[in-house]
Parts: C-alpha cells; structure tokens; sequence
C-alpha cells in the first residue's frame, strides 16, 4: 500500500512535468507577477508573508473553501488536510483532539485570533476542537513542524491558526437554518460591514442533535447521546489612518453533551454529562512609525474554560462521580517588525503568560472512594524572542530565529529555528528545508497535583527538520509539493507505578507527506495529498510489539474536488483514507491495557450550494455517504450515512 500510494504522486509529478516541461513559469524580471497568485500567510513568521518566499509546511484552508464545503467545525475541516491525524470518542459534541505528523495530541498548539485556547486545567493541555465551529471563520492555516521560536510552549509538533472574518463594505445580516440526520438543528444569525474607518462582524448561533450511541452499537449499545450548544463571536476594529489599528476579539460558547464510559460492551450510560462554559477576549493595536519602517503589535489576551463531569449508578456502571475544572489565561505580547536594512525584516518582541487553575473531582464505587481537590494553582511563563526574514537577490529566501523563556517553575528553555528556501523562476522549482527545535511545558496539574504531581518536572522537548520540493507550473495554476520529516521527541512523560510522571521517556515521527494543487481549469480546483508516517514510542524498556504510537495511522489520503457549474451553482467531493492503525483497550477486571489494530476506512462527502436569488443560497451535505462503519477510537462510535440541507437568507440583497 505504501509503495502504491508514493508511485502514485510521483507518476502524477512525472506526468505534469513532461506536459508543461516547455513552459516557464515566470521570467526572473516579472517575479510579483507571481507572488500576486500566492496566498499570504502570517502564523509561519508571525508577519504577512508569501507562502512562496516561505520554507515552512503549511496549508491553508481559505474563506472560499470554507464556504464550499459547509462543515459544521473546523475538526470536520481538518480530517482530509496533509499531516494530520484525528479521533473522537464518539459522535458530534465528543471529544475530538489532531495530532500533526505523528505528534500526540497536546503537542499542538491552537490560536484563535492570536489567543492560545490549549486547556491549561487539563492535564496534557490538550485542545478538544468538538465545538470550534465554522460559523465566523474567514481561514484556517496549519503550520507543520516545531515552532516554539515563535510561539513558545505547546507547539512541538506545529500550530493551528484560526482566523475569524473581518466586517468589510456595507452591513450584511444573514440567518441560516441547517437540519438533518440524527436530529440535527442549527440556527446562525450573522452580522458584519464597515462604516467608515470602524468594522464589525458579530455571528450568534445555536446547534443540538439527539445524536447516536458515543459506545459504538456494534457492541450493544443503544442509548443516544447529543448535544447542544450555543455560540457568541464578535470582531471589532478602528482604523486610526494608515498607522494606527485597533482591534477587539470576544468569544464565547457553552455546550452540554452527554457521554458514555469507555468504549466497547456496556459503555452505555445515560447518566453520563458533561458541560462546558468559555469566554474569550483579546484585544490588540497596531501602531507604524517611522514611515512604516517600525511596525508594532501590542496584545492582550483572556481566556477561561469551565468543564464539569458528572455520572452517576445506572446499569452498567456501579459507580458514581462528578468532577469540576476552571482554569483562565492572561497573556500580554508585544511585537516589533523592523525594516530599516534592504532585503531584512527584524522581528523581535515578548511576552508573558500567567496560567491559573483549580479542579476538584470525587469519584465513589462498591469497592473504593477516591477524592482529588487540586487547590488553586499559577505558573508564570516570560518569552523573548529574534527572528530575521531576509532575500538574497530575487532566488533565496530563508528566516532563521531564536527564543528563551523563563518558567517560575522549571527554569528557562531555549529554541532555535532556521528556514531558508530556494526558487528557480526559470522552471517554477522550490527547494526548501528547515530545522527547528521546541518545548512544552508541565502542566500545572503534572506539577502540583497532591497524588500526581511532580514539581521536579522539565519541559519536553523537541528537534524535528524537514526538506522537500515545490514544482509550480503554468504560472501557479498548478502545484506539486514532495516533503520528508522527521520529529525527535525526548525528555517525554513516563508515569512509575504510582502514576507520577517522570522526563523518561522518548519518541520519533518520521515520512513523506506529498500534495497536488491544481487550479489548472476554469472553475475546477483539485486538491490531492497523502501522508506516510512512522510514529515510534523509542523509550527504554519498551517491546518491539509496543513501539508503534496508538491511534497513528501510517497511510492517510485526503482530497477534495470542486466545480463551480456557474457563479450560482458549486458542488464539492471530499474523500479521505486512514490506514491501519492501533489503539488501547483497557480491561476494567485485570487494570491493563491490550493492544488491538483498528481496520482502514474511507470516508465519502459530497458538499453542495445553490444560489436561488441574490439573496437566498441553498446548502446540502452528505456525510459519509458510503456508509462506512468505522471507529476512530476503539469501541466508541462514527456517523454513518447522513444528510444535512438549510437556506441562508441575506437580508441586504433583497
């Protein structure tokens, strides 16, 4: 299957190469020509930069695709995307985390408007993306490899960068109405425009579903499990001249689901709840002096995320327990761009974040009672850091960076990126690579929990590079990219007998990861990617049989088609393949975890929008349409075949 799959991609690069071998893309003499039809990008440097001038892996999800495919999350965005990896315990409103090129799930730092939203009361700071909903979102960028240089903790494995609209040109009010399979409802009242130099956008909206069993059927489970949840996303801003911008990010959501217990027989539990509350806010200014030669950046940001869990006696589950976690963010960031030397962009800034949480969770059987109280806890984190962006005549492109930051806990950490990359304008050719390093630091759980805490705890690390080819022909109408990785992880948590964690452990991500872009045809744009992945557990002590990550898949295809019919009419295919992977199942009478491998699927969805009137767009979407019974985690349900219609009214088009 490996082998078939990489034959595949390169027969296709073989093909279009002899095709257009006799075309240029671009003469040296005419390069902005070209940079005009490339997309521009701002978490690979943290500036507005060409993805052609950029040596990074990154793709990039943009507002016409996210339309176009009308997913209800960015989770359902992500799955047929290069280099990632995703699982949920269950149907819409479970928890649903990614990995990035083999990286565990915590590894992977998530922005929203330049706000990190990672749980810091969670004990892996792991983000669950259940309820990150499309419905305000302008693009998503997904940024492949260490970039703690940047970004600090948590951004071992890559970044994701969620980016909401910006209100622009006159007020726009649309209500839209979605219903379909499982008893699915959503409501969404949108707002956005400009008046004058002030913008807004402001999107309210209500979804629930009766949902399925979260424990798969197959194993007798039958009790459903929905949802329901509620969403505020609000973006204001004032344009003070061409040197001063000030901006504001809100968002709020609350959601209630209800749960199962572990998946597999008897997960069944219909006392099982869980609720969420989050709000968030940042705000930001932008200022230029000098001419526009210094560009500064000053940002505050707040977040806080309440979880609550509660179960309680039912008949597969002889025990009870509820459970709270309550923990907020502040950050301060202040970033300076200078361009004061011809061909280099300095950039250079700090910032600090303070993390504080609280928990406390109760659990009571026939056998045993077990209390945790985690009393209120705060780390302090200070980051300072120095990139440079700088060209070489019109071919070589490369930033090369470095970053210290300070824990009150563990001491300081050091990071380093470099990045350069090289274009021959003559045949439209790419070579680029980058090696970079990265850090995650302990969790205020890991480092204070009474029973489970270690407060001798270092950071995990990370050194990972990449190198890879990037062929554009017919003036970038089409694409072709050919990427090798490799991620070394060390200093990882280890848990003894007792369950507390220990920097003992060790891992290594390795692969190719290829895509085509074509746009080569009016109206039809094709994109195509396949991932190999080798994700090793390298610790000590550790039998071959049990060296493989759990819930990697070694191959995964995604790829998704669209045709325009005319400027009214769009229909969409995606398609994604995950391979064969493992997973853990752990058995309630000996306490220990087996191994088992979960069978490959495919994955079928079609995504179709009609505009009637100026005013009125009808959607419908077909999830998995060949039915495929699939799990992504062991014993815990997928949706099979769904169907899901609505209308969006605009109000200022009538």
């Amino acid at each position: 299957m490996k082998n078939f799959f990489l034959l595949l991609f390169f027969s296709a690069f073989l093909f279009y190469q002899f095709i257009f071998s006799q075309e240029k893309i671009i003469e040296k003499t005419d390069v902005h020509g070209l940079y005009k039809l490339s997309d521009v990008v701002v978490s690979a440097t943290k500036t507005q930069t060409s993805t052609l001038e950029l040596a990074n892996s990154i793709t990039v999800i943009d507002s016409e695709e996210i339309a176009s495919r009308n997913a209800a999350t960015v989770f359902d965005l992500l799955k047929n995307e290069c280099g990632i990896s995703f699982f949920t315990q269950g149907g819409p409103g479970s928890l649903s985390n990614v990995s990035i090129r083999g990286g565990s799930a915590d590894y992977t730092l998530v922005l929203v408007d330049g706000i990190e939203v990672n749980l810091n009361s969670d004990p892996k700071n792991v983000y669950d993306f259940a309820f990150l909903s499309t419905d305000n979102i302008q693009s998503v960028e997904i940024l492949r490899g260490p970039q703690s240089t940047l970004y600090g903790s948590n951004s071992l494995a890559g970044v994701i960068n969620v980016i909401t609209k910006k209100g622009i040109g006159k007020p726009n009010f649309s209500i839209q109405s979605e219903a379909g399979s499982y008893k699915t409802f959503k409501n969404i009242l949108g707002l956005n425009g400009s008046v004058s130099d002030f913008n807004y956008s402001l999107t309210f909206s209500r979804a629930e579903s009766e949902g399925f069993s979260a424990a798969s059927e197959k194993y007798g489970n039958v009790e459903k499990d929905g949802y329901k949840k509620d969403l505020i996303s609000a973006r204001f801003g004032y344009d003070f001249g061409d040197n001063a911008q000030l901006n504001f990010f809100v968002n709020y959501n609350s959601s209630n689901s209800d749960y199962d217990q572990s998946g597999g027989k008897f997960g069944d539990d219909p006392t099982y709840v869980f609720n969420q509350e989050e709000y968030s806010f940042r705000g930001e200014g932008n200022f230029n002096l000098f001419d526009q030669k210094w560009k500064q950046k000053i940002g505050i940001s707040h977040i806080r995320n309440i979880r609550k869990y509660s179960f309680d006696y039912s008949e597969f589950n002889s025990a009870s327990s509820h459970s709270s976690y309550d923990g907020y963010k502040l950050k301060i960031d202040w970033q300076n761009n200078l361009s004061l030397i011809e061909n280099h962009l300095l950039t250079f800034g700090i910032d600090n974040i303070t993390d504080n949480t609280v928990s406390e969770y109760y659990y009571n059987s026939p056998f045993f009672s077990y209390v945790s109280l985690f009393p209120k806890k705060k780390s302090n984190i200070l980051g300072a850091y120095l990139q440079d962006q700088f060209k070489v005549g019109q071919n070589f492109f490369a930033a090369a960076g470095i970053r210290l930051d300070t824990h009150d806990k563990f001491g300081s950490a050091f990071t380093f990126r470099v990045a350069p990359a090289y274009i021959i304008w003559e045949t439209g050719t790419k070579i680029k690579a980058t090696i970079g390093s990265g850090f995650k630091a302990p969790s205020l759980f890991n480092l204070y929990d009474q029973m489970y805490g270690n407060p001798s705890l270092k950071p995990e690390k990370s050194l990972g590079f990449d190198f890879g080819i990037e062929q554009f022909l017919t003036n970038d109408l089409v694409s072709i990219g050919v990427t090798y990785f490799q991620n070394n992880f060390r200093d990882l948590f280890g848990y003894d007998q007792l369950g507390k964690p220990f920097n003992i452990n060790k891992a290594k991500t390795n692969g190719v990861e290829t895509n085509i872009t074509s746009k080569f045809i009016k109206h039809l744009i094709i994109k195509m990617n396949y991932a190999f992945t080798n994700a090793k557990d390298e610790s000590e002590g550790i039998s071959d049989e049990n060296r493989k990550l759990v819930r990697r898949p070694e191959h995964k295809v995604g790829g998704y088609v669209s045709y325009n019919f005319s400027d009214r009419f769009n229909s969409n295919i995606e398609v994604v393949y995950v391979g064969e992977r493992e997973d853990l199942v752990f058995d309630n009478v000996t306490f220990a975890s087996t191994r088992i491998s979960l069978d490959p699927y495919i994955l079928l969805n079609f995504n179709a929008h009609l505009d009637l009137f100026a005013f009125l767009r009808l959607n419908l979407r077909l999830e998995n349409i060949l039915d495929t019974e699939y799990e992504e985690v062991y014993g815990y349900a997928a949706s099979g075949f769904a169907v899901y219609g609505g209308i969006k009214l605009s109000l200022n088009d009538l």
